[in-house]
């Protein structure tokens, strides 16, 4: 009695060939617009905001560290950032994250 529900059971329906590729391709597409798309997004962003700072731009840093960009080169991958009159410090240009607005840091 058992024996015969088990294997009634066990004949499921056949699944076709393109079930799963069509989900693939479902979550290849979701991975693209979520998760890919929006990050080169941002990396190019980034590399524009690099590219274009000049010397008297105001920065932040990832660290933290607010400052006026007292000198850069488009050769090197470094830049210098005066923190006040005295304090100067040399920074990874892949390290600043934005370029603020003119006049936002009161006393440089």
């Amino acid at each position: 009695m058992f024996i015969a529900n088990a294997y009634a059971a066990d004949a499921a329906a056949p699944m076709g060939g393109f079930e799963p590729l069509i989900m693939l391709a479902l979550f290849g597409v979701v991975f693209y617009f979520m998760i890919l798309r929006p990050q080169n997004k941002r990396v190019k962003e980034h590399k524009e905001l690099v590219s274009s700072m000049t010397k008297g731009d105001e920065v932040l840093t990832s660290g933290g560290l607010v400052g006026k960009i007292a000198k850069v080169a488009d050769d090197s991958d470094y830049v210098v950032i005066a923190l006040n009159d005295q304090t100067q410090v040399t920074v990874k240009k892949d390290f600043v994250t934005a370029v603020l607005p003119k006049g936002s840091i009161q006393s440089l």
